[in-house]
């Protein structure tokens, strides 16, 4: 009789419901160990959405909890049995406990009225504190406002600051406070404008359960980001973050390679591992190579018949298409190189403050390491500025390939541009210059750039290049061959096919554009830049100059 396999929890987040139900579970109960080892106060536990955080903090509730319902059992035969100092923490605390992963409202009015009612709902979860004598009679008309959504807005700000208080009277002993995806409203905040409102009350929400509170045990906190300056942890100074770049913690979130390894052999799909590894790998926290535990989960319960985007696909990704879409020549250039294979170095700070992140490359660039949306090499155990950063995977690399896309069919028609590269590739160099003149004259117009900035257009080009051409040619932008470096390469992957070199050139105010497009053939012969295809063996080759005189374009060719 053939073994029934258990469930997959895609989408399940608590603990309790993926135990008690027999679904597959990747034991990282041994964060509990690091939880009650660590010597910080306050933690925080940065990591990109769907990277287990809400079920880790929903075993942390389950395990520290004391209710009149044990739940013991759902750590039975789990790693964290084998150390006795911790099971003695086990069911001995009161704990409070907030998920923010689901406000993500496009007005503050929604996401306040989310917010009030999640507290709400945790008041109630401890109502049998109205029973007792610890509260005054004016403390319970607050605390019954707050179950009832009637409280003021400092009542609610200062929530969890006197639930703390309240616990440790009841139970005499400090309670844990547990705080799930905190930035995920302050995020939508940004997004849509409301960023003032959301930053003011979670600095008074979380500083005030937080900050010098003497009635808590302790607290842990996740997100995606540290967010800094307005700072809702200002003055927090039990605070200690612990974010992708430390050793610390860095094996809880994700799939470690041993984890993957065991969940392929137990569905029966070790053949598909090392594909597997090439579309949802690739990450570095810490010293540990992770991959992406949504995108796994997904791709075993699709029993590995198509590499599909699963992580990608559980955000609208509008703040980084925005990102992009808006970036400077020096981002672009940063992309292009990202998208060909290459490493980008960029000081990175694990401090995001939101204003900032548009115009300012090192900005954009920590919070895309931040979101998952880019991963880091790692040096020794932490990040030594400047930070080498590349696309993770396969997965990830469809987003920017599909942001470029939407660029362009938004700006000036990307069918329209894929037909004018064939006319290159081919060799048709006439039709192609027709294509090639409409492509400026459009990306001027749409993109509303001066008509001395021609860098924007080479960049928009090379961009789509990188995206269209990949199945079939290594394209490669500001490389050196030969004697010096070239603007792009297109170099076949079928050597039988054209090889393509071109270059650049913006004509001075009193050169004629003609003079410039037959330097730029001249700078390609006497820079011997297609010695890298002939190294390859490629060996037909065509030469382009490319000049520009305002909105004038020249196209000169020659064929090696």
């Amino acid at each position: 009789m053939e073994k029934i396999l258990k469930k997959l929890p895609i989408g399940i987040s608590d603990f309790k419901k993926v135990i008690e139900n027999n679904y597959y579970f990747v034991d990282k109960s041994p964060f509990i160990s690091e939880i009650i080892n660590s010597n910080a106060e306050v933690l925080l536990l940065p990591r990109p959405r769907r990277f287990g955080k809400t079920i880790n903090i929903s075993m942390l509730k389950y395990f520290f909890e004391k209710t009149q319902i044990s739940n013991k059992h759902l750590f039975k035969d789990l790693d964290i049995e084998k150390c006795q100092k911790c099971m003695d923490h086990q069911e001995k605390y009161p704990v409070i406990f907030l998920t923010f992963k689901d406000i993500k409202e496009l007005a503050w009015k929604e996401a306040h009225n989310k917010i009030k009612n999640l507290i709400s709902e945790e008041f109630n979860r401890h109502k049998y504190l109205l029973d007792g004598k610890i509260l005054e009679s004016h403390e319970k008309n607050i605390f019954k406002n707050i179950i009832n959504r009637k409280a003021e807005q400092f009542d609610y700000e200062n929530s969890l600051k006197k639930l703390t208080e309240y616990l440790t009277k009841f139970h005499n002993k400090k309670p844990i406070l547990l705080i799930d995806e905190y930035d995920s409203p302050i995020t939508a905040g940004f997004i849509n404008n409301y960023y003032k409102d959301i930053i003011s009350f979670m600095r008074g929400l979380l500083c005030g359960g937080l900050k010098d509170n003497v009635n808590l045990e302790k607290g842990i906190i996740t997100g995606v980001l540290k967010i800094a300056k307005e700072s809702i942890f200002s003055g927090v100074n039990n605070l200690k973050t612990y974010s992708v770049s430390e050793e610390k913690f860095s094996e809880y979130f994700g799939f470690l390679q041993k984890e993957v390894e065991e969940l392929f052999k137990y569905y029966k799909l070790e053949n598909k591992i090392d594909d597997a590894k090439k579309w949802y790998d690739g990450y570095n926290f810490g010293n540990n190579k992770i991959y992406n535990p949504w995108s796994i989960l997904n791709f075993v319960s699709d029993m590995g018949n198509s590499f599909n985007i699963y992580w990608v696909n559980t955000s609208d990704n509008q703040l980084i298409r925005d990102l992009i879409s808006r970036g400077d020549e020096e981002l672009k250039t940063a992309l292009e190189d990202l998208l060909a294979g290459i490493d980008t170095e960029y000081n990175i700070n694990e401090n995001i403050v939101f204003p900032d992140i548009y115009g300012i490359n090192s900005a954009v660039f920590s919070l895309l390491l931040f979101s998952g949306y880019l991963t880091a090499t790692r040096v020794k155990k932490e990040y030594v500025n400047p930070v080498k950063l590349s696309i993770p995977n396969l997965e990830v690399r469809t987003l920017y390939e599909d942001i470029i896309s939407y660029w362009f069919e938004k700006s000036i028609n990307f069918s329209r541009y894929k037909f004018m590269l064939e006319n290159l590739l081919s060799g048709n160099i006439e039709e192609f210059t027709k294509y090639f003149t409409n492509f400026v004259i459009s990306s001027f117009s749409s993109f509303d750039l001066p008509e001395n900035e021609s860098e924007k257009i080479y960049h928009a080009f090379v961009l789509g290049m990188l995206v269209s051409l990949s199945k079939d040619y290594i394209v490669k932008s500001n490389r050196e061959s030969g004697d010096g470096r070239y603007d792009v390469m297109l170099i076949p992957k079928d050597k039988n096919k054209l090889g393509i070199i071109i270059e650049f050139k913006k004509a001075d105010p009193k050169e004629t554009i003609d003079h410039a497009v037959k330097l730029a053939i001249e700078q390609i012969h006497t820079k011997q830049y297609a010695q890298e295809l002939k190294d390859l063996e490629i060996k037909n080759i065509l030469f382009l100059g490319i000049a520009f005189k305002g909105k004038q374009v020249q196209i000169l060719n020659s064929k090696k």
